[in-house]
């Protein structure tokens, strides 16, 4: 815990803190990227950092983290940290790399606040930096530690197999070991990391989940190609670096650096009933979580609900299907934006998800994945559902945003 005059003086400070994050962020990123420009070339998502969606992810996670850590009941501070410490160790993050973010960070905090941030202040929250550093690095240090391996020795070069085209954006990669040796097991839902060296010099980082492990040396990802988009406001966002270089690079036979698995979304081992629900490329997580319980010849009672835009462009639309209808007792339901005018045998449902139509079952274990507006829709409707907010679990692709709320 805080010392007691750090924690009366947090809080007395946190409105001031937490109103100034979203500013403190991008000057902290603009100070420690022109100091280390290695960082935001080699480690750091460059369209994450262009769009904004880094600096508040951040914000939103210090300030949930000190709100928790001078609260005087309720939730565990370092419960909000396991997705961000496993996002560290797929990118190989080490203890000695916080000394640096620590030194650009609190410039930052001066810079923005200027005369506010008294020594006492500074005093105070510097020991809420360290505790929130300290909790990391410690769940970090276990996570190498289960995926035996040494702190931050996480990679290894893959060859890939083959390459499925899944839909006109997706492509599935099967990836393997040269010498077909065993690869780390993953657990039902989680990911790898995925580094690339593009054009420019820059070695870029992205995670895949796995969809599936066909054999102890291969590993199955899927990759949605992002093209140049365009927001409500009419900000136009990047297209994705990796991703397109993979669509347009990774052929059979190439090499490939990939990380160990890790990722917090993760199948629990009860008997409870599952609630599986996805969106677009959301489903890929899904899927993986599906193969295993298919593989196990699971018992579980298994609702699976998935959106999308089209039957056309669905990715792995066949191969939830075939999983669903392998498991007696698993149902799906569907729902398409554009259903489009061709018969089809299948019960699909035109619009957006709705949860109304469906029962959940009682005392379901609910996942989630998609985009976020998508799984904030869906949480709330299996809320107003009287599903507990523990029993959902989510995963974002890229950073939390949802930190502070879910």
């Amino acid at each position: 815990m805080l010392s007691t005059r750090s924690t009366a003086i947090v809080k007395t400070t946190l409105p001031i803190i937490g109103a100034a994050i979203g500013d403190i962020t991008p000057v902290f990123y603009q100070r420690m990227f022109a100091a280390h420009p290695e960082l935001e070339r080699d480690l750091f998502n460059r369209g994450n950092q262009a769009q904004g969606d880094q600096q508040s992810a951040l914000a939103g996670a210090i300030a949930a983290y000190a709100t928790l850590l001078v609260a005087e009941d309720g939730r565990d501070p370092v419960e909000v940290l396991a997705r961000i410490a496993h996002k560290h160790a797929s990118l190989g993050i080490l203890e000695d790399q916080y000394a640096i973010v620590h030194e650009h960070l609190f410039a930052a905090i001066v810079e923005v606040l200027g005369d506010a941030i008294t020594p006492e202040v500074a005093s105070a929250w510097d020991e809420v930096y360290w505790h929130m550093a300290g909790a990391l690095v410690s769940i970090e240090k276990r996570l190498y530690a289960g995926a035996g391996v040494a702190d931050g020795d996480v990679w290894r070069t893959l060859v890939l197999r083959r390459r499925l085209q899944e839909s006109p954006d997706t492509v599935s990669f099967v990836l393997g070991t040269p010498d077909h040796s065993t690869l780390p097991t993953a657990q039902p839902g989680q990911y790898v990391s995925v580094q690339v060296r593009l054009p420019d010099g820059a070695r870029q980082i992205r995670q895949y989940s796995i969809t599936r492990s066909a054999e102890p040396s291969e590993w199955e990802i899927s990759v949605k190609a992002i093209p140049t988009g365009h927001t409500s406001d009419g900000t136009t966002t990047p297209a994705g670096e990796v991703s397109n270089f993979l669509h347009d690079n990774l052929f059979e036979g190439d090499e490939i650096r990939t990380s160990t698995p890790f990722g917090e979304l993760v199948l629990d081992d009860s008997d409870r009933p599952l609630v599986l629900v996805s969106a677009g490329i959301g489903a890929t997580p899904i899927i993986g979580i599906l193969h295993y319980l298919a593989g196990i010849d699971s018992a579980r009672q298994v609702l699976v609900l998935h959106a999308d835009r089209s039957p056309g462009r669905h990715a792995h639309r066949q191969d939830l299907k075939e999983l669903v209808s392998a498991m007696p007792t698993a149902s799906l339901h569907r729902w398409y934006e554009d259903l489009g005018v061709r018969p089809t045998r299948d019960v699909l449902r035109a619009g957006r998800i709705d949860l109304a139509s469906v029962e959940i079952p009682a005392d379901a274990q609910v996942y989630l994945c998609g985009p976020l507006p998508f799984m904030e829709h869906v949480r709330t409707s299996l809320i107003e559902q009287n599903v507990r907010a523990a029993d959902i679990h989510y995963e974002v692709f890229g950073p939390d945003k949802w930190l502070a709320s879910a």
